[in-house]
């Protein structure tokens, strides 16, 4: 059974997360293009639909995620993730937030993580704002984006322009602290009413703390750095015997 199906929004994002989870010692099988009906996937533990659905319309963007997550629950896939950019490249109306909800809904999950990190390109959360090296979002070079201008480091106020869910975070403080400070921090923030949970992340060794505290959950969202944590863990625990995450879907 195909333990973790990954729903990226343009093919060299699909790339990317296809070769982290690879690296993390998974079987990967990457798929290009809006699914057919009737198409199957070959033996696997991770499969990646990649497609360009950044900058389409949010109706567009529904209909082509659909037909992926239709293609991965018929092979079984339980497990979620939503591969965005690591400079969480959208429009102010999505499509980040519109199609995280509809993930939402389709998994039946209350809230979702919102993780963009990935430390090894030099992307970074911290107090919930996107850095490029060393400079804000809103001062890269991100900001001059022809099609998908990045103007707001604040991930968290950026994020509530794109959906009707409230929108919270998780601070490195909790981060720091480990795993069972960041699953209390989602699991208060979610009793509140918060629908999508940003969490910092400054280093790998964060998102690795991010996903021991979260893997249990059926849809997580973020970068390729956190699916590539994701996947250690899931080797790991395939390696020591440990049950497959493949069955759990706490909310």
């Amino acid at each position: 059974m195909t333990g973790i199906g990954c729903i990226a929004d343009d093919y060299t994002g699909g790339t990317d997360v296809a070769a982290g989870l690879r690296r993390a010692g998974l079987r990967v099988a990457l798929v290009f293009g809006v699914p057919t009906s009737g198409q199957d996937l070959p033996p696997c533990d991770a499969a990646v639909v990649a497609m360009k659905f950044r900058t389409a319309s949010v109706e567009k963007a529904s209909q082509d995620v659909a037909a992926a997550f239709d293609l991965l629950t018929s092979q079984g896939v339980q497990r979620f993730y939503y591969k965005y950019c690591s400079t969480f490249d959208s429009t102010p109306e999505g499509n980040i937030g519109p199609i995280t909800d509809l993930l939402l809904r389709l998994t039946g999950m209350q809230t979702s993580v919102i993780c963009p990190s990935s430390p090894v390109h030099n992307r970074t959360v911290y107090q919930g704002h996107l850095f490029v090296g060393d400079r804000l979002l809103s001062e890269s070079p991100l900001r001059r984006h022809p099609l998908t201008p990045m103007t707001d480091p604040d991930l968290v106020r950026f994020l509530a322009g794109q959906t009707a869910g409230r929108v919270g975070l998780v601070s490195w403080a909790d981060v720091a602290t480990g795993p069972s400070a960041v699953r209390e921090a989602v699991d208060r923030l979610a009793r509140s009413g918060v629908r999508h949970v940003v969490t910092d992340a400054i280093s790998a060794g964060d998102l690795r703390t991010v996903v021991s505290a979260i893997q249990d959950r059926s849809l997580l969202t973020g970068g390729a750095g956190l699916a590539e944590a994701w996947a250690e863990l899931v080797h790991d625990r395939r390696d020591n015997g440990a049950n497959s995450p493949d069955g759990d879907t706490s909310s």
